[in-house]
């Protein structure tokens, strides 16, 4: 593996053939100056990406004339900017859109009682814990529902309407209280776990029952069409590196039923749909253990047990979870597409599938409506953060929007950037697919500063669908350059394991080849360009500062500087180790593809930022690299951002790291930054306050 492989800086610009879905003629690179927003209108700025709301959920109504839904805002006027999430109502017509929830806490998971005369939700708004509450379809005061110890985790409203299927994590006893009050609770690690387990409400008692006991954990249960079974994911433990090793199980409501595993592999069974009659049950699943990198098949299983049938094992993209239509000979899936989220449907006793192709960009949370005549989903594009929209099921082409959740945008004046798909070759011939921002007011012959974003995972990808901090980019006048290296989703199995022990090496190659198709085709001038990336495309920001001197500053997010001390520390050690092997029986490997081993050979400004507390990518992985730097007596700083986790939570830390690629970009580059004000005394010392900022 690797053999004779060895880490090389990437100078010269090869000649490509460019495969785009542009048409791009030979550009002569011009001297003007960047264009500015146009007159009376602006750029999205790092607060405004505070004030992007968000809808989901979406839930069609029995009668299928009405649309329940989440939408989540912040309050910007409140000192902490609290987010929170409500219900709305909205018809499929668009008309009569209203909110149905108010105040201060979130309301959550909405659904429509079977009969449409009331809907639930999840809050926590009384004294207890996260609860299912209702209120009538029409409106009023919303009531309690459930009362649950510790409170519940999802919940589910019987086919009948008579019962309330949730989960909830079992409580701690009180001798764990105990222990816990008097400091007394050392934990064997691995052993000491919390399990999730399935419950059922009474409505008329209002009696609440255990289904399931034991050490496993559960998730995403499902109803039976008649209500006497449930259909449910087991987990054995809640380890991350334990959640590819899933398996199907079923149980009975009516006490003393026992559960029975309808289905069991080494590698992942999820996301188990009763077929409208009642007989089958339909199944996502592999058998690759450890691993989000292979495609799913879709499984059909006799819901009393049997062999399964399996279809799409000819299908080179992934199955999604099952949507059954009503008369049950077709099942539909959306899943990744190269850069949009496509929607699929495949005839059950033919095998055949189809490409539904809503509109580009990004798709999901489809549901169809109870006749099987209507699709509702939530879908982004580069102008739409997020909406809802709806479109008749047999022409998805015909999709309207019911909401316009981020209607200040357009009001405003904010100008957002046009956002393309292009592809070039890699060096081996390969293409290669990304998506360009283009610069606010960007014209044809100019040149502009490039910021490289490599997406994480490693097998994420970047869709044509709306980012805050890109647009926020674009308008400061940079071209953001998102590659679709070797390892990404959504372009066949090949392409997704082909950097199997390959990291830095066919994913670096992608990356550079796309960035030097840029610069040839007049967009980028080559004498400034900087780059970011979070998690893997943290660790491909790393790999790229020891790799090549072509960046003025380069900004490794949640990182993997030093793969041999990463695999025995993160969460998901199985995940890496599936790509590597392990580092005893990988050594060379291992120490081979980390960025930490190069790292005298780093010219670039660096600017690492870290949560302090994340258990995917610890901070001693920043760490490691910036005190390496510090010895080395390169250009460094490292920012850690306190209480946060592999992301960037807290409203003022996601302010701070908006801004700071802003303000450091552009001062390396010596251009003045269009949305933010930049080195300012006072917004220094707010950053002070909120982050640990070592130089």
């Amino acid at each position: 593996m690797l053999s004779g492989v060895t880490p090389r800086f990437h100078h010269g610009l090869p000649v490509l053939t460019l495969v785009s879905l542009l048409t791009v003629a030979v550009l002569v690179p011009a001297v003007a100056q960047e264009e500015t927003p146009s007159e009376g209108q602006r750029v999205l700025s790092a607060l405004d990406t505070l004030r992007i709301n968000t809808v989901s959920a979406p839930h069609v109504s029995p009668d299928g004339q009405q649309v329940l839904y989440s939408q989540a805002g912040r309050d910007m006027e409140s000192d902490d900017l609290v987010r929170t999430t409500q219900v709305w109502r909205v018809g499929v017509d668009g008309d009569g859109r209203r909110q149905l929830t108010h105040g201060d806490k979130s309301a959550t998971s909405p659904s429509w009682y079977p009969d449409g005369s009331k809907i639930a939700f999840l809050a926590d708004r009384g004294e207890d814990e996260t609860q299912v509450w209702a209120l009538y379809s029409d409106g009023g005061e919303a009531w309690q529902v459930t009362d649950h110890e510790d409170g519940i985790a999802s919940y589910r409203i019987s086919p009948d309407g008579s019962k309330i299927l949730f989960t909830a994590r079992d409580p701690e006893t009180e001798e764990q209280k105990r222990r816990e009050k008097e400091h007394d609770d050392a934990i064997v690690v691995d052993t000491e776990f919390r399990w999730t387990h399935l419950w059922v409400h009474d409505l008329d008692g209002g009696e609440s029952r255990r289904l399931t006991e034991g050490d496993f954990t559960v998730s995403d249960p499902r109803w039976a069409p008649d209500s006497t079974r449930i259909a449910y994911v087991t987990r054995p433990t809640t380890n991350l590196d334990d959640g590819w090793n899933s398996n199907i199980w079923v149980v009975g409501v009516e006490e003393g039923s026992e559960p029975f595993m309808l289905y069991e592999n080494p590698g992942p069974d999820t996301s188990p749909r009763w077929s409208p009659d009642g007989k089958t049950i339909a199944f996502a699943a592999n058998a690759h253990t450890s691993t989000t990198t292979w495609y799913n098949a879709l499984y059909l299983i006799p819901a009393e047990g049997g062999e399964p049938q399996i279809l799409l094992e000819d299908f080179d993209l992934n199955f999604g979870a099952p949507i059954w239509t009503p008369d049950g000979t077709d099942i539909y899936w959306s899943t990744g597409d190269r850069t949009r989220t496509n929607l699929f449907s495949v005839q059950i006793d033919t095998g055949e599938w189809l490409a539904h192709d809503p509109p580009a960009g990004a798709n999901r949370s489809f549901e169809l409506s109870p006749d099987g005549g209507r699709w509702v989903w939530v879908h982004s594009d580069p102008s739409t953060p997020s909406d809802l929209y709806t479109a008749p099921a047999d022409d998805l082409s015909k999709a309207t929007s019911l909401t316009d959740a981020n209607a200040w945008i357009r009001e405003e004046g904010i100008e957002l950037a046009e956002v393309r798909v292009v592809r070039w070759n890699n060096s081996e011939g390969q293409e290669i697919e990304g998506v360009v921002h283009l610069p606010v007011g960007y014209q044809e012959g100019t040149r502009y500063p490039l910021i490289l974003n490599p997406h994480g995972g490693p097998s994420g990808a970047r869709l044509t669908s709306f980012s805050a901090a890109h647009q926020m980019a674009a308008g400061n006048g940079f071209l953001v350059l998102e590659p679709n290296f070797r390892g990404s989703s959504n372009y066949g199995q090949e392409f997704l394991n082909a950097n199997v022990g390959y990291w830095g090496v066919r994913d670096y190659d992608d990356i550079m080849t796309g960035v030097d198709a840029v610069i040839d085709w007049g967009w980028v001038d080559p004498d400034r360009m900087v780059a970011h990336g979070w998690s893997y495309g943290g660790y491909m920001t790393y790999w790229m500062s020891t790799q090549t001197d072509r960046f003025k500053v380069i900004s490794p997010g949640a990182g993997l500087s030093n793969l041999y001390s990463m695999y025995s520390t993160t969460d998901i050690s199985n995940y890496l180790g599936w790509f590597l092997g392990t580092p005893w029986d990988s050594e060379e490997l291992y120490r081979r593809l980390s960025p930490i081993r190069y790292v005298k050979n780093v010219t670039a400004k660096i600017l690492i930022m870290h949560g302090a507390n994340d258990a995917r990518v610890p901070p001693a992985q920043a760490v490691e690299f910036y005190r390496a730097l510090k010895d080395l007596g390169k250009d460094v700083t490292y920012v850690s951002y306190p209480r946060q986790g592999h992301g960037i939570r807290e409203p003022r830390l996601q302010l701070d790291r908006l801004r700071r690629y802003i303000c450091t970009f552009t001062e390396a580059l010596e251009m003045e930054p269009v949305s933010e004000t930049c080195g300012q005394e006072e917004e220094a010392e707010t950053a002070d306050e909120v982050v640990g900022v070592q130089r």
